[in-house]
């Protein structure tokens, strides 16, 4: 869903296979499956991706360099990176989250990231690499993702017009970005090796689900899989997701019982929603995985739990996955 989901799916389809997801929303195993059911769609444009080695400090890619440009993007008009009055009380952590779903200009959340990014601060470390993430393939060429969504509206499909919204979306949101940031795989994994070994869970977290972990050992693994599960995080749960399917099919015993088919990703995905991750119909999830691979809703009203069971999980498995989302966090039943 990169998130466990532009015009780069070629480009991202084996990273995103790997990410936590909100590149993370992107399992390529999920979309492929997906897909199948409703019939997505993506125009897609091959990208190179620099070496790690050429690449400049993932924590100065946008705040520095942005710094330098910013007198000359202007933020779009109306924009605004006040989230919608929140009337809980929220960490800080999710309060940076919220800032991420409601920002209209993700360039200036960005910037504003950028001092407790180079300060090593975890959580905006890790709210980093997601707006790079989203933002990649609209920043990889504005021209080419602006022909790409024109060519998918042409195509009058079925996906056309929800795909269309959606990357109009992320176009909007991502505007004052462009090439020269580098929002390229490479930096995105630099920027999230940095937030796990400053702390971040969720960072760690898509580490495994890149098949990049921060320790190749089992005992690691095993470990950091305990931790997510312990963590009740939602961004940990959908990060890791991933890593839950069928990347880890035959070995239920060493990831555990929820594990090991597409449905397992499922069920950590609809657990990381009920967890309190954003899933309702603009949110970044349902966003990227309707910009990125063509997976799209034809009820602009739907939220990804009723997407799911709507789309990708037969009637005589609504069950079973109930059971697997409730062995993760326990709750309510979701009936349909």
């Amino acid at each position: 869903m990169s998130d466990l989901l532009t015009s780069e799916l070629d480009k991202h389809a084996s990273p995103a296979a790997r990410a936590g997801g909100f590149a993370a929303g992107r399992p390529v195993l999920l979309v492929a499956a997906m897909a199948m059911l409703v019939g997505g769609v993506l125009y897609a444009r091959r990208g190179a991706i620099a070496p790690e080695s050429a690449l400049p400090d993932a924590t100065t890619s946008v705040a520095d360099s942005g710094s330098a440009v910013a007198s000359t993007r202007a933020a779009p008009h109306g924009a605004s990176d006040a989230a919608p009055a929140i009337a809980r009380a929220l960490t800080p952590a999710q309060r940076l989250r919220e800032r991420f779903e409601h920002s209209d200009d993700l360039y200036g959340y960005a910037q504003e990231l950028g001092p407790a990014v180079r300060a090593g601060e975890p959580d905006a470390t890790w709210m980093y690499s997601r707006v790079m993430d989203y933002c990649a393939s609209y920043a990889a060429s504005p021209a080419d993702y602006g022909r790409d969504t024109q060519a998918i509206a042409g195509m009058n499909l079925q996906t056309s017009a929800a795909m269309v919204a959606a990357r109009n979306r992320v176009g909007q949101r991502c505007a004052r970005f462009t090439p020269s940031d580098d929002l390229s795989y490479a930096n995105i994994v630099a920027t999230r090796i940095r937030a796990a070994k400053a702390g971040s869970l969720p960072a760690e977290a898509s580490l495994l689900g890149m098949d990049q972990p921060l320790q190749a050992d089992a005992d690691y693994v095993r470990d950091l899989v305990d931790r997510v599960r312990n963590s009740l995080d939602p961004d940990a749960f959908f990060a890791i997701s991933p890593k839950m399917g069928i990347a880890s099919s035959g070995r239920r015993n060493f990831f555990g019982p929820v594990a090991g088919t597409q449905f397992s990703e499922l069920a950590w995905q609809l657990a990381a929603c009920r967890l309190g991750l954003d899933c309702s119909p603009n949110s970044v999830l349902m966003t990227t995985y309707c910009a990125n691979g063509g997976i799209c809703s034809q009820d602009p009203d739907q939220d990804f739990n009723d997407f799911v069971f709507d789309a990708a999980v037969p009637r005589q498995g609504t069950e079973v996955m109930n059971d697997m989302v409730n062995g993760l966090v326990g709750g309510t039943r979701i009936t349909k």
